[in-house]
């Protein structure tokens, strides 16, 4: 079976634990994850089955939004609530102040990812580093923040105790939300850590349609649990789909490059046979003549053919 589940991921798990789960009740070795998500953290997580695995890079590539619950007036070490406390202020913001601060990070900014991130320095992750006393220097990288909301704002109480903020956030995947969280604190001088995080939405993929793993679980037992694995074109809805002729299917099926005709999409496509079966993603040679297979799949039944918004175009004759 191939495809995507879309799994409500609960708190205290690692993405990778999850993929263990699912690969457990599945009996399936290729089984992975598309975009990490913090042990702290709840919601959409994107586990691919079989060929789905080969789409996680454009799983990976959709943008996010999360619903973030931030406590001003505490900072860690971790930038969250797991860490050690390193500073204490009081919060003299007020809503104005903290809407006006929040207005600062929307658009494309330069983030420095937190020291306990599994980004790694001479092949050894950041947070190993952090567990042994070291910080070393990070590289800002550009994010792009969509969109900064204000749910909630709970002020603080006598003499500036902690406050709450509760804001819905849709960035550029890469987006380190306890970095954001981080950076808003020191924007407004009392510090602040990352208390809370639930992944809304991933790409088209929302939290509405996710399954827990008790659900799952149930499921796999019951031998009901397809019902909830989308199909693979499921990762491709944003690119133009093409349909294919016999001829052409045995072309691609052997590596074999085809012909750009007028009217071709500029991008990558994805390609279905002649009975509505996704063949391959094909993408454009530098010279931009011809189309190259990138990925091509087993044959599979057909699923929902040309689904997305995508349109269905013929290739002629090469």
């Amino acid at each position: 079976m191939d495809g995507i589940i879309v799994v409500d991921k609960p708190a205290g798990l690692t993405s990778h634990a999850v993929v263990a789960r699912v690969r457990h009740l599945s009996g399936m070795r290729r089984v992975g994850h598309a975009g990490t998500l913090d042990p702290l953290a709840t919601g959409v997580l994107l586990v691919c089955l079989g060929q789905a695995t080969r789409l996680a890079e454009y799983l990976t590539a959709s943008p996010k939004r999360y619903r973030a619950t931030i406590i001003l007036g505490v900072a860690t070490d971790t930038y969250d609530r797991e860490g050690q406390v390193v500073r204490r202020s009081p919060v003299r913001a007020t809503r104005a102040d903290l809407e006006a601060a929040l207005r600062t990070f929307i658009g494309r900014i330069m983030q420095t990812p937190p020291m306990y991130s599994a980004l790694k320095r001479d092949g050894i992750p950041l947070y190993r580093l952090a567990r042994r006393g070291q910080v070393v220097e990070r590289e800002a990288r550009p994010v792009e923040i969509h969109a900064l909301q204000l749910i909630e704002w709970s002020p603080p109480g006598p003499n500036g105790a902690e406050a709450t903020v509760v804001v819905e956030v849709t960035c550029s995947p890469g987006t380190y939300i306890r970095s954001l969280a981080h950076d808003l604190g020191e924007r407004l001088g009392c510090g602040a850590h990352l208390a809370g995080l639930v992944r809304l939405a991933s790409g088209d993929f929302r939290l509405e349609q996710a399954v827990t793993l008790d659900e799952l679980a149930a499921a796999f037992a019951a031998g009901t649990w397809p019902r909830y694995l989308l199909p693979l074109d499921a990762a491709l809805a944003g690119l133009p789909a093409l349909s294919l002729r016999p001829e052409q299917v045995a072309r691609v099926r052997q590596g074999m490059f085809l012909p750009v005709q007028l009217g071709d999409p500029a991008g990558p496509a994805r390609a279905y046979d002649s009975q509505g079966r996704l063949l391959a993603v094909l993408k454009r040679t530098p010279d931009g003549e011809r189309w190259h297979p990138d990925k091509v799949f087993e044959t599979s039944s057909p699923a929902s053919p040309l689904r997305g918004e995508g349109r269905q175009e013929k290739i002629a004759e090469g």
